[in-house]
């Protein structure tokens, strides 16, 4: 009953926003690709009128191969065409060049955020084997053996061989991984796949590399791995193989609209602004105080500030706190809220009230064990609490 009400919302040449939102708040079913089709519309990727649906896809499909041609081919071209291009490249520009606009110092940045990127996307989601699998739609336009253009994993494996990795956190901020997810020992436990293949990982990583070029202002920050990887596993897995083809491409603009939301939660200089992570944080405990002044006072009286647990849940909109399936059933009721992550507040909220009774029993050091490694694993009782929350405003 429930895919049918889905599909006569759909079904219809204007989808009905409100009505969409309704059913997606109390999760969609997976079945013939209503998820990957419903995520893409709330996301605001796919307009409400189905007619312009072709056009606006084919267009927004084939500017990311514009993206990637420009962005991922042309600094291999050089290795292509090394005979025609070796004299220009070194006449007018060469790798000590101190002009800040010089091919190579813009190659050599690129390669710092390239093996942050790296480093994070080749840990996501380690307890299932989906991101270390090749993709049944390689991208043709890079793994053209003709062309022997430079792979970003490539790329990657030169740059470590030169320099050691740059690591680069976020300072005075909480752990981002999560005991839940613990990553393999050594990059060399991964199998290596044989030329042609990609692996789903290395396709996250270019949507990644993609963005961080793109948007220079906010670039990559650790964590924006945690948001993209659950976008495209619902878009990689779709029963739709003409949608799950271009899985890629509708990923990353589903991840542009995405972090447009929510990007002020990654940029430092911005934390204690009005949209900032820590107004946010702060948000969480005054509804809790609304909600349950008790437990409220009680973490107060024990220090338990909202960045050692909230700023996690906040930022990675609970993507490391659950597991897949779960966190993709949490997004559905997220990005159906159409007061957009008001919701999500009340779901921080509502982890905090289900173990009220465990917290008000603890110490600090208790206390926050259960908060950085959260004991439910019932996202259904969350979401009904959180929903609860909500309607006793």
């Amino acid at each position: 009953r429930r895919i049918a009400d889905f599909q006569e919302v759909l079904g219809e040449p204007t989808v009905a926003l409100a009505k969409l939102r309704e059913l997606c708040f109390s999760g969609i079913p997976f079945d013939g690709g209503l998820r990957c089709l419903c995520w893409k519309i709330l996301l605001n990727y796919l307009p409400l009128e189905k007619a312009l649906w072709s056009s606006l896809l084919k267009k927004q499909r084939d500017l990311y191969s514009q993206f990637l041609k420009e962005m991922i081919i042309q600094p291999g071209i050089a290795k292509a065409n090394l005979g025609a291009s070796r004299e220009d490249v070194t006449l007018e520009d060469h790798p000590l060049n101190p002009n800040p606009d010089s091919r190579w110092n813009t190659y050599f940045k690129d390669n710092e955020v390239l093996l942050q990127i790296d480093k994070d996307v080749r840990r996501l989601y380690p307890d299932m084997a989906f991101f270390q699998r090749p993709t049944e739609y390689p991208c043709l336009l890079i793994l053209d053996p003709q062309n022997e253009f430079e792979t970003l994993r490539k790329r990657v494996e030169q740059t470590t061989l030169k320099s050691q990795t740059v690591a680069r956190n976020r300072s005075g901020v909480t752990n981002v991984s999560s005991p839940l997810k613990t990553p393999p020992n050594s990059l060399s436990e991964y199998e290596v796949l044989p030329n042609g293949c990609e692996a789903h990982w290395e396709v996250v990583e270019r949507i990644l590399f993609i963005y961080a070029k793109l948007n220079p202002g906010i670039a990559y920050v650790q964590g924006m791995n945690e948001i993209v990887g659950p976008l495209y596993y619902t878009f990689a897995t779709d029963p739709n193989s003409e949608w799950k083809e271009h899985a890629e491409a509708d990923t990353f603009f589903c991840f542009t609209n995405l972090m447009a939301e929510i990007r002020d939660n990654f940029i430092k200089s911005l934390d204690d602004s009005q949209c900032g992570i820590t107004y946010k944080m702060e948000k969480v405990y005054s509804t809790l105080k609304e909600k349950d002044v008790e437990l409220y006072l009680k973490l107060q009286e024990q220090n338990i500030k909202p960045q050692f647990f909230a700023f996690r849940w906040l930022t990675l909109l609970l993507s490391q706190e659950f597991l897949l399936p779960d966190v993709i059933r949490i997004w559905d009721s997220l990005f159906a809220d159409d007061k957009r992550f008001d919701f999500l507040l009340l779901v921080c909220c509502a982890m905090l009230t289900l173990i009220r009774d465990q917290l008000l029993e603890g110490d600090f050091t208790l206390n926050m064990r259960l908060l950085q490694d959260y004991p439910i694993s019932d996202v259904h009782l969350i979401l009904k609490k959180a929903k609860e929350l909500q309607d006793s405003k």
